[in-house]
């Protein structure tokens, strides 16, 4: 679809006579290294050269690249400006630092940094990351379902592909508090250490600080523990929201005014966890349903969508289609 959607030159056409003002990108992990084989996470992750490129190509395009206030100043605006990209960064990774920053700083592209507490006191958990790398060591593993033990070759790359969309939609389906205690069961099963796994792929205090401290950046919420806030009772919920907020203003000395829904879509983050962004104080929040920025997003600031740098999809010519925020939108309305 891709492929179809450059080759026909539709993307600019779209652009042109859309009523889309602009699109919000989701980015993860920044890595120079091609996946393995079996890399089910690799979604999540872009080459350095393609962020540079993205960069320099939406440019190239006439959109601007702003923060995300000047987005929202935008979108309110009773005459459209020109039309601009959002760069978001989700969860804080230390290869945000060691490859994006330097990027961004080069390019003076303005971005947000959204942060999940926890993980950067070394206490969280990545699980999704977690059941890839035991898997991928693994040559058959035990599961239990419904409080059976059932033994799952995982010699081949397909069968370990087979095993972790099973795993990670097992999980996924649970509440937070099972979902925790299965994941730190199996990881202990197999020797797994999750903290030392959080300490080794996510940014600590001393290391955000450098981003803080930059004029590019904007430091977001992302709640403590990275919980899908759906699943949550509603305290609960409403505690990871404002915590986190609570803590970034305790390390930086400025309360962030934007915020970003872990994992992000319908099954995470619905009208109830909206409410609750509007009734915190929070002046945005990113979601991860697709489509673009339009001026009634201006009503609703607090269930903002993005479109995913999607790590399958790192072809030059590709970015034309990320960039069209309207067709992402159709997307949604397809899919939804």
């Amino acid at each position: 679809m891709f492929e179809a959607l450059w080759l026909s030159r539709l993307p600019h056409l779209v652009r042109t006579l859309s009523h889309s003002r602009g699109v919000i990108f989701t980015l993860h992990r920044i890595l120079p290294e091609p996946p393995a084989a079996f890399s089910p996470n690799a979604i999540l992750q872009v080459r350095p050269d393609f962020l540079e490129y993205v960069i320099e190509r939406v440019r190239d395009l006439g959109l601007d690249i702003v923060s995300l206030d000047e987005a929202l100043e935008r979108l309110a605006a009773p005459v459209p400006r020109r039309k601009f990209i959002v760069l978001t960064f989700d969860d804080g990774y230390k290869d945000n630092l060691t490859y994006a920053l330097p990027i961004l700083q080069r390019q003076e592209a303005p971005f947000v940094l959204y942060v999940p507490t926890a993980l950067v006191d070394g206490v969280g958990e990545l699980w999704w990351q977690a059941i890839e790398d035991i898997l991928a060591r693994q040559e058959a593993i035990a599961v239990t379902v419904d409080g059976e033990i059932d033994y799952v070759d995982t010699i081949t790359t397909a069968q370990k592909r087979e095993a972790f969309n099973a795993l990670y939609w097992q999980m996924r389906k649970m509440p937070e508090t099972e979902r925790v205690q299965l994941m730190r069961s199996f990881a202990a099963s197999y020797g797994y250490d999750l903290e030392r796994q959080c300490r080794e792929l996510i940014m600590d205090w001393q290391q955000l600080r450098l981003f803080a401290g930059e004029p590019l950046c904007t430091i977001g919420a992302h709640t403590v523990h990275h919980y899908e806030l759906a699943k949550l009772p509603l305290e609960q919920a409403r505690n990871e929201m404002a915590q986190s907020a609570d803590i970034l203003m305790a390390q930086f000395g400025t309360r962030p005014a934007h915020f970003s829904y872990p994992l992000g879509g319908p099954l995470s983050a619905g009208q109830r966890e909206f409410g609750l962004a509007r009734e915190l104080g929070f002046r945005s929040a990113v979601t991860t349903r697709p489509g673009g920025l339009y001026a009634r997003h201006a009503q609703t600031p607090h269930a903002l969508p993005r479109v995913s740098l999607n790590g399958y999809f790192q072809s030059p010519r590709y970015v034309d289609v990320f960039a069209t925020g309207a067709i992402f939108s159709a997307m949604g309305r397809l899919t939804g």
